[in-house]
């Protein structure tokens, strides 16, 4: 952690996020401890709220935290596929990728992890690419024939962002990998996250959405969930549909060595602030 005054910290805080009394009480919390967050959903697309989401990275980086970025890009893969005249399909919301597809899923993950590394350095927070053309961490083999090039982690390679780290810059990973013959894979980017934080046995893994977290049946938020309340929440129904995988993959990382995972709402101001530096967190926590 960053040896940093009081008058340092008052600096740094946005005016909107939560106050310097809660963030204080945090700091050494997450003292040299991986915090891995995953993005999704509408910031990708949204520029304000992807602004939104730079400025809390860098307010994290510079605050002494070690957080590690890992993106997804459906929404801009799915509009880059359609402008080539190519249907989306998708099994269990996993998108089938054909050799036609995998080159355009590589070349908008890759472009788009540029635009990221590129935005946190104009925010005056030093990042680097993690991609399958560059520092490449994440070995795989094919998840099924019928989803085509759609890969699972095998192997990751943890010494590339442990480098990157010591250099006091965000490592920002692509959701792509190489199987033993050099073959890019898609990766889906919740499963990329999952298989990262374990591997760091990380403090949290941060999961931003575009919705508020989990919620009962009276679309009410559920602060904290662990696997029973789980299992109850899927035979009532409450969690249907693509939200299963998504938290049974939640559970998983939870029972694996990191210590909590949220959902968290990205449409938010400051969301990933209030979460890990604030009294009420925000979104759902899960824990085994």
């Amino acid at each position: 952690m960053l040896k940093i005054t009081e008058e340092e910290i008052k600096k740094i805080l946005p005016s909107k996020g939560p106050s310097f009394k809660e963030v204080k009480k945090y700091l050494d919390k997450y003292n040299d401890e991986y915090i891995v967050i995953k993005c999704g959903g509408s910031i990708l697309v949204d520029q304000n709220l992807f602004n939104n989401f730079i400025n809390d990275i860098s307010i994290l980086n510079k605050l002494g935290f070690i957080p590690v970025v890992i993106h997804g890009g459906g929404k801009r893969i799915s509009n880059r596929l359609n402008e080539a005249g190519i249907k989306s399909e998708f099994i269990d919301g996993l998108r089938v990728t054909d050799k036609k597809s995998i080159s355009i899923v590589e070349e908008v993950l890759n472009n788009f992890n540029k635009e990221i590394t590129e935005s946190l350095k104009k925010n005056a927070c030093d990042s680097l690419s993690i991609t399958n053309q560059q520092n490449n961490i994440l070995t795989v083999y094919q998840k099924n024939k019928e989803l085509g090039f759609v890969g699972t982690p095998t192997e990751i390679n943890l010494s590339i962002i442990e480098q990157i780290v010591e250099e006091k810059k965000v490592p920002v990973i692509a959701p792509l990998g190489l199987d033993k013959n050099n073959q890019v894979y898609n990766i889906n980017a919740d499963t990329a996250a999952g298989a990262i934080a374990k591997k760091l046995n990380a403090r949290r893994l941060i999961i931003i959405s575009d919705v508020e977290g989990v919620l009962d049946d009276n679309k009410k938020l559920i602060s904290e969930i662990n696997s029973n309340k789980v299992k109850d929440l899927i035979n009532n129904k409450t969690i249907s549909g693509g939200m299963i995988p998504k938290i049974e993959n939640c559970l998983d990382v939870a029972s694996n060595g990191v210590k909590g995972v949220c959902i968290i709402d990205g449409r938010l101001d400051h969301s990933i602030l209030f979460e890990l530096l604030s009294n009420a967190g925000s979104g759902t926590l899960i824990r085994k």
